[in-house]
């Protein structure tokens, strides 16, 4: 039983948890998902194995969820806990089937060729959280769905902004190509960190996406039900907030994300609060 109280959430980007708002009692539950999601993460990213091994290790996790699927014993610690919270919770695997597959993908990277190749990686790699987040609040509705992934995708968007040169040192470019060559943005733009009119140009382009994609999901922030769930409301206030804050320092970086990866301060931790207090629901039309 102690791995129930281990709660910790270290830095898996796009898991919009590890707040005082989160109750007690989905705690467990959700730091056995995002251990899962960290670790397949880090198999994918992180250390120097060929591809072939990345690949064969998440096998082992797609045979896990298999057997969890088939009610057959899983065998790894992590995965017989979240056998118990998919059983307690009637979580659907199809977003960890989806999430893995992001990483398999990322063990295999590809250049992203057009904006529809980089929203299907977001779906599956940012989205499917948003997912399991809403059926353990017990708040999956068709219409929460599609803001949460909106919010999900652009805060993904929002990480391959701010870490375009963390990215390129990974041998990795998000941003299309297609949208590199319409705005005459080359590889030497990443590799030489050279911030000119039409690197300005492919970013505000993509900023100006996320921040419209953020705010097309923010009313989910507004609308949890009563109960457990509205307590989450505040917290994706808060991150809708944050994910827009941070669009704000790029552009005040004028788009300089090479000498200087934006991030939040305290004074930006104010500026969101005030702004997530006063959040409303745009008007219909």
């Amino acid at each position: 039983m102690a791995a129930r109280t281990d709660t910790r959430i270290d830095h898996y980007e796009n898991f919009p948890v590890a707040s005082l708002l989160l109750p007690k009692a989905l705690r467990w539950p959700v730091a056995v998902i995002y251990r899962i999601a960290r670790s397949a993460d880090d198999i994918a990213d992180e250390g120097d194995a060929p591809a072939v091994e990345r690949l064969a290790l998440l096998a082992e996790y797609r045979a896990e969820l298999d057997r969890i699927a088939q009610d057959m014993p899983a065998r790894a610690p992590m995965f017989q806990d979240l056998a118990e919270v998919v059983r307690q919770y009637r979580l659907p695997l199809q977003p960890l089937y989806e999430l893995l597959s992001a990483f398999e993908q990322d063990a295999r990277f590809v250049r992203m060729t057009d904006a529809a190749m980089l929203l299907d990686y977001c779906t599956r790699s940012a989205n499917p959280v948003g997912h399991l987040m809403l059926h353990l609040y017990g708040a999956a509705t068709p219409e929460r769905l599609a803001q949460s992934d909106a919010i999900c995708t652009g805060l993904q968007l929002v990480n391959f902004c701010q870490d375009v040169a963390v990215d390129w040192r990974k041998q990795r470019v998000y941003l299309p190509t297609d949208a590199c060559a319409r705005h005459g943005v080359t590889d030497a733009h990443f590799a030489e960190g050279r911030c000119d009119a039409q690197w300005r140009a492919l970013m505000s382009e993509w900023v100006d996406r996320t921040r419209a994609m953020l705010q097309s999901g923010a009313p989910l922030a507004l609308g949890m039900p009563p109960g457990t769930a509205r307590r989450i409301g505040w917290e994706l206030r808060l991150i809708v907030q944050g994910g827009l804050r941070i669009l704000e320092r790029i552009e005040a970086a004028r788009y300089d994300v090479f000498r200087q990866r934006p991030t939040l301060r305290a004074a930006d931790w104010c500026i969101m609060l005030a702004r997530a207090a006063v959040m409303r629901v745009p008007p219909a039309g």
